[in-house]
């Protein structure tokens, strides 16, 4: 039973109700999450209105989710609770690539490509290739690397954003280094674009005066045997919203030069019009332990 006007003792009996939990590790998260709960409820003076709309915009955001929409993972996202996560458990070996959020429209299997493929299945944008090796930590070629891609349109569109108006499968691939651990695909230049506003999260973006937008990006995993995986993006030099992303995802290190190319011989090569864009950027992976 418990009268203190704090609240300590229901602090107290929840915390010990959790004692029993078979799994250490679920038992020290699940401390840690009524412990911090509890505390920002006593810090904030939680009222029960306040309660209440939390536990509707959580319902809400549950709600929202579909197969090709994790409103959660956007909630995280915003909530700059991704990249925490990513940061304290993305320490990695000098020179591997740095890691950075997942996002939330890595929804559907990437179709498989081969090397040099177009990923770009509408056209329009602004040609574009990307090259590049997955490499050791020490420089040592990984082929046979998986590489999987996804990225926006030019006009800042996913194709789960635009089942009627894009093919399923663009801007996608899953890509398989060659001996020498290359890869290169051809695409379009992606656009900046606004995460998706019209459930929970937007109307969350709006009640704190926050803009939406991404800075313009390709996403990568990477993979390969041995080694730790990494989740990561390149961001294209001199976009806007490097220094807002909406989602706190920029590392210096992932932000590339998109370079324009004027090479005839190297259009022919990769296939593409001259002159075009070319972002080159190696993967870089730790050895597993």
């Amino acid at each position: 039973m418990t009268t203190d006007a704090t609240g300590t003792g229901v602090t107290e009996q929840a915390l010990a109700s959790l004692q029993g939990a078979a799994d250490p590790r679920l038992r020290e998260l699940l401390t840690g999450l009524v412990r911090h709960l509890h505390e920002f409820a006593r810090e904030t003076r939680l009222t029960q209105e306040e309660w209440e709309r939390a536990i509707a915009f959580l319902t809400a955001t549950g709600q929202a989710c579909t197969d090709t929409r994790q409103e959660f993972i956007l909630l995280s996202d915003v909530l700059g609770l991704s990249m925490l996560v990513e940061t304290v458990n993305g320490h990695r070996a000098p020179g591997a690539t740095e890691s950075t959020v997942l996002g939330p429209f890595h929804m559907t299997e990437s179709p498989v490509r081969a090397l040099g493929d177009d990923i770009d299945l509408v056209g329009g944008g602004e040609p574009c290739v990307v090259s590049g090796r997955v490499l050791s930590e020490d420089g040592t070629p990984l082929p046979g690397a998986v590489v999987d891609v996804w990225q926006a349109d030019d006009k800042g569109h996913y194709d789960v954003q635009q089942p009627g108006v894009q093919p399923a499968g663009n801007g996608r691939g899953l890509f398989t280094a060659d001996s020498e651990g290359r890869f290169w695909f051809r695409t379009c230049v992606p656009a900046p674009y606004p995460i998706p506003t019209d459930g929970p999260v937007g109307g969350l973006l709006r009640a704190t005066g926050r803009h939406p937008y991404r800075p313009a990006h390709i996403h990568f995993i990477a993979t390969a045997e041995g080694h730790t995986p990494v989740t990561t993006h390149i961001f294209v030099a001199g976009g806007d919203y490097l220094d807002s992303d909406a989602v706190f995802a920029v590392k210096e290190s992932l932000v590339q030069d998109f370079a324009e190319t004027d090479d005839p011989s190297l259009a022919r090569e990769f296939g593409v019009a001259n002159p075009f864009r070319h972002a080159r950027f190696d993967l870089v992976l730790e050895r597993a332990a």
